[in-house]
C-alpha cells in the first residue's frame, strides 16, 4: 500500500491539483533520469515521492498543437490546431470545463499559448484573458513566451518598472524570426540558433524566476474552501538559450553531456518529410554548429532547466507551508521536447524522440514512500484525463486520453500499444520496439527506426530489404487505421 492510500492527512473533499508545464523541456534533462550533468534536485525529489513516466509522448512537437491536445484530450488531426497558425475554437469541450463542473476553481499563471495574440489588437495581454476563460479558466495571469515583448504583459511590466525592458527587448529581437528581411548567419534571425549569450538580466529578474514568484504568490494568497486547479506555465527552457550568467556559472567548469549522436539525418526515402527536415537543419544552423557550440547551448539549456527546478521547489514549499501539500496532486511535464544538438538539430518540430518525448512526473497527495518509474507508453492526452479522474470530474466528449491513476495508487491500467505524435501533416507511431514516421496525406513511410538496436535513431530502415515485412506490418496495423479518420486542417501544409 502506498503512503497516499493510508495517509491520515488526506481530507475527504476533492484534492487540489497543480499542473506545471515547462516549454521545450526534453525528457532526459533531469537528474532522476540518470543525466548527472543537469541539476534538478526538486524534480528528482518529486519523482522520488511519485511516479515518473519514462516513455511519455506529446501529441505534437510544436507548441500550439501540443497544448491544444492537452486542453481538449484529442489528437492533433482531430482538433485541427496542427500548426501555430490556428487555435482551439471557442465552444470546444475541455478538461477545464469538466473540472469547473466538478466544483473546482481553475487558475493559470504564466504561459498558456492557446490564443494567437498576433491576431488581436490589444494594448495588454490582460485584455485577452476572456479567451482563456472561454476555454475553462476562472482566473488568468498570463504572460507569454520569451519572445513576447511587443504586447505588454505582466512580466514586461515588471521589466519596464525596473528599467530593463529596452535591453531585454533588443536581446530578443536579435534572436527573433524576421522573414526574408533578416540579416546575419540565418535569413530569419541575427544570431545562429546555437547562440548561448546570457540574457542581460539578473537571475532575480529572469522570466522563469518571475513565473515562479507569481505561482508562489498565488498559493500563498489562496484562501477559499473550494478545491483548486492551478496551471503554471514556464517559458523555458525554450530558446533562446539565454539563462542568466549567474545560472550558467553554476555549471562551470562542468562540461554538459554531449548528444547521443550528432550524425545529420539521411535525406533518402523521406519524401515530403524531407522538406521539413531540411528546413529544420537550416533553422538550426547545422552547417556552423560545432561540438563547442552544442556544449555551450546545452550548458545554457540545462541552466534554464535548473532555474525552473528551483522555482518548482518553491511552489512545493509554498504548498507545504500552507498545509496544502497533503491534499494536492502535483504534476510536472512539458509541452514537447528539444533536440539540443542531437542529429545536428536544435528546437523541435521533427519526430525524433528528443523532440517528442516529454518529462512526466505525478506526485499524489502525501507522496509515495518509494518513487516508481513506469516504462509503458503513455500520451500527453492521458494527463488531463488523469486530472479529471482524481478530481471526480465528468468525461470530456470524444476524449482520447486514459487515466494514469492506477500507476500511482495501484492496479496498473492496460498499456498502450502505440504512442502517436503529429506535426505539419506527418505522424510518428512509437511501439515497444519501433518508431514509424509517415506522411499522413500520401500514406507513405518516411522513416523507420529500431529503437532497441538503434536508440539514437540514426539508421532509417525504410528502403532496407531486410525490414520490408516489419515496415509493411506497421503501416497496415498501426498507421492506416489511425489515418482512416480524416484530418481537420484549416489550411494546407507548406511541406506537402
Amino acid at each position: 500500500m502506498t503512503q497516499t492510500e493510508e495517509s491520515p492527512h488526506r481530507s475527504r473533499r476533492p484534492p487540489n491539483i497543480v499542473v506545471v508545464m515547462a516549454d521545450q523541456h526534453r525528457a532526459d534533462a533531469m537528474g532522476c533520469t540518470g543525466e548527472d550533468t543537469v541539476h534538478t534536485p526538486n524534480l528528482d525529489a518529486l519523482a522520488a515521492q511519485g511516479v515518473r513516466f519514462s516513455r511519455a509522448s506529446c501529441q505534437g512537437p510544436l507548441c500550439m498543437p501540443a497544448r491544444a491536445s492537452f486542453l481538449t484530450e484529442r489528437y492533433v488531426r482531430d482538433h485541427g490546431v496542427y500548426t501555430n497558425w490556428a487555435e482551439v475554437p471557442v465552444g470546444q469541450p475541455t478538461y477545464l470545463h469538466a473540472l469547473q463542473q466538478a466544483g473546482y476553481h481553475t487558475a493559470m499563471v504564466g504561459k498558456a499559448h492557446l490564443v494567437r495574440d498576433d491576431l488581436l489588437p490589444v494594448a495588454h495581454v490582460d485584455e485577452m484573458a476572456s479567451r482563456l476563460v472561454t476555454h475553462g479558466f476562472d482566473e488568468v495571469i498570463e504572460t507569454g513566451d520569451k519572445f513576447a515583448t511587443t504586447i505588454p504583459n505582466r512580466y514586461t511590466d515588471h521589466l519596464r518598472a525596473r528599467g530593463l525592458l529596452a535591453a531585454y527587448a533588443q536581446h530578443i529581437a536579435d534572436r527573433s524570426y524576421q522573414g526574408e528581411g533578416g540579416r546575419g548567419v540565418n535569413a530569419t534571425k541575427r544570431v545562429p540558433m546555437w547562440d548561448a549569450t546570457p540574457a542581460p538580466l539578473a537571475l532575480t529578474d529572469y522570466i522563469d524566476t518571475w513565473h515562479g514568484d507569481a505561482a508562489v504568490r498565488w498559493v500563498e494568497t489562496w484562501t477559499a474552501a473550494t478545491p483548486f486547479f492551478l496551471f503554471v506555465g514556464f517559458a523555458g527552457p525554450h530558446d533562446p538559450w539565454d539563462a542568466p550568467a549567474e545560472a550558467v556559472a553554476r555549471y562551470a567548469p562542468e562540461h554538459p553531456s554531449p548528444p547521443t549522436s550528432t550524425r545529420r539525418p539521411a535525406l533518402e526515402h523521406l519524401g515530403a518529410y524531407g522538406k521539413l527536415v531540411r528546413g529544420m537543419l537550416d533553422l538550426s544552423d547545422t552547417d556552423t554548429m560545432t561540438d563547442d557550440a552544442i556544449a555551450g547551448m546545452r550548458r545554457a539549456y540545462f541552466a534554464n532547466v535548473s532555474v525552473i527546478d528551483h522555482e518548482m521547489g518553491r511552489i512545493v514549499t509554498a504548498l507545504e507551508a500552507r498545509g496544502l501539500l497533503d491534499d494536492t496532486w502535483v504534476v510536472y511535464t512539458s509541452d514537447h521536447g528539444e533536440m539540443a544538438g542531437d542529429h545536428g538539430l536544435m528546437s523541435k518540430c521533427l519526430l525524433y524522440e528528443p523532440a517528442v518525448r516529454v518529462p512526466l512526473i505525478v506526485r499524489p497527495p502525501g507522496g509515495r514512500r518509494d518513487g516508481r518509474v513506469v516504462g509503458d507508453l503513455v500520451e500527453h492526452v492521458d494527463v488531463p484525463a488523469t486530472v479529471r479522474a482524481v478530481a471526480g470530474a465528468p468525461a470530456v466528449p470524444d476524449s482520447e486520453g486514459r487515466s494514469l491513476t492506477g500507476y500511482v495508487t495501484g492496479g496498473d491500467p492496460p498499456p498502450r500499444d502505440v504512442a502517436v505524435s503529429e506535426n505539419w501533416g506527418f505522424a510518428s507511431f512509437e511501439t515497444a520496439r519501433h518508431r514509424l514516421v509517415v506522411d499522413e496525406d500520401a500514406g507513405t513511410a518516411c522513416q523507420l527506426f529500431d529503437l532497441e538496436s538503434d536508440p539514437a535513431e540514426d539508421d532509417n530502415l525504410v528502403g532496407d530489404p531486410a525490414h520490408v515485412d516489419v515496415l509493411d506490418d506497421l503501416v497496415a496495423s498501426v498507421a492506416r487505421p489511425f489515418l482512416a479518420v480524416p484530418a481537420v486542417r484549416p489550411h494546407p501544409s507548406p511541406f506537402a
